[in-house]
């Protein structure tokens, strides 16, 4: 029987048919769900991010981590169901941790100078020790983090872009920026509170 064959049989079956063959390996099985749900997923991702990019991504690491990892039992609920409480979940993380990474930034950038020229010397001293605990903090990352970060917060760039104009994987600014953020925000807690 041909590839083609079998793969047009399995349409047929059930999700939790399908999802039972994706665990025993048959890598068809994950393009067969992904035709059913992956609008779902996508729509839902978009609903809740309100970025297209980040829909995509989101939708890709859904059925990755379906395919990569035992997480649905059928005998639980639906799979349309169990995506869906998925996706919601993970959009929501997605946003928590970006508005968390905001408001980090908002903090932060209260405690950047301005170009407006201050009145006192106390004035002066306080903007020259936060731009001194500033530097001090973006020196202790890496030239890579530091990049990544500048990149998102003053040029305005989205991780997918960033990926795209340093040619590397979307996963590895997601991951140098996450660093970075965690090494500023501990280096510059005291600082700003």
């Amino acid at each position: 029987m041909s590839p083609n064959g079998s793969s047009s049989k399995m349409t047929a079956l059930m999700d939790s048919e399908i999802y039972q063959a994706l665990k025993a390996g048959q890598q068809s099985a994950l393009a067969i769900l992904y035709d059913r749900y992956g609008k779902l997923v996508y729509g839902l991702a978009l609903k809740i991010l309100k970025h297209s990019q980040e829909a995509e991504d989101l939708t890709q690491e859904i059925f990755l981590a379906l395919w990569r990892s035992d997480i649905y039992d059928p005998t639980r609920g639906s799979l349309s169901n169990f995506l869906t409480i998925m996706t919601r979940s993970r959009a929501i993380d997605k946003l928590r941790s970006y508005n968390t990474s905001v408001r980090f930034f908002e903090r932060w950038s209260k405690i950047i100078p301005t170009e407006t020229l201050t009145n006192t010397p106390f004035e002066q001293a306080s903007v020259a020790e936060r731009s001194q605990k500033i530097r001090q903090a973006l020196a202790q990352l890496s030239t890579k983090q530091r990049q990544i970060l500048e990149m998102l917060y003053y040029e305005g760039l989205s991780q997918s872009e960033i990926a795209q104009q340093l040619n590397i994987p979307l996963g590895t600014v997601k991951t140098r920026s996450r660093l970075g953020l965690l090494k500023l925000r501990q280096y510059l807690e005291d600082f700003m509170s």
